[in-house]
């Protein structure tokens, strides 16, 4: 049985507020203004995964990708992130890194879940092979590694769960702009151009 004094490394969860339809569709649908979830193994978004758009300028693919909040960002202006931590063991943290890479490695098998959309609606379970929606996927990863739990099919986890999570360990909440600058992202000159932000 696990204790907590056993749970001395974290996870890092990120929650985004981006613009356009399709978020204001689901802002609307679960009352938050986040809308976006992702898995981080560190605090500054350097190895983070998440299902979600491939380019952020393409609304239209989606899949399992690794996360730039720099290309983010570039794609997103005024995106703002919520960030926090959450506690595990180092051997929850070694599998769920496994995972993540092998999912990568396997990324274009794995597809956004727009046929589950309507019965997440109906709050009945659904799922289909390799789709999920990127709140569905890291429920089951956690879950199935002993770290989150929902006490809900991970189908019907949405960004709101994570929203409400109860025992956050803030590290961020503002804009991913500051955010990026903060952490010193050496792209950012290259993206935005020097004079403008700056590491």
């Amino acid at each position: 049985m696990e204790t907590d004094s056993m749970k001395n490394e974290k996870l890092y969860i990120a929650l985004v507020n981006t613009p356009g339809i399709f978020a204001w569709m689901i802002r609307k649908t679960i009352k938050i203004d986040y809308i976006h979830v992702v898995l981080s193994l560190d605090q500054n978004l350097e190895d983070a995964y998440s299902v979600g758009r491939r380019n952020p300028f393409l609304p239209f693919f989606a899949g399992f990708e690794k996360e730039n909040p720099v290309q983010i960002l570039r794609a997103f202006p005024t995106a703002h992130y919520k960030i926090y931590a959450i506690p595990c063991t180092k051997e929850q943290k070694q599998r769920i890194a496994l995972q993540l890479a092998q999912c990568y490695q396997k990324r274009f098998r794995f597809h956004y879940c727009i046929l589950g959309l309507p019965f997440l609606l109906m709050k009945k379970p659904f799922y289909q092979k390799n789709h999920y929606t990127c709140s569905s996927f890291l429920a089951r990863l956690l879950a199935e590694n002993g770290v989150l739990f929902f006490h809900k099919h991970f189908s019907l986890v949405t960004p709101k769960d994570f929203y409400e999570y109860p025992k956050q360990d803030i590290l961020y909440e503002g804009a991913l702009e500051t955010f990026c600058r903060q952490n010193g992202y050496p792209a950012m000159r290259k993206h935005f151009g020097a004079g403008i932000i700056t590491t």
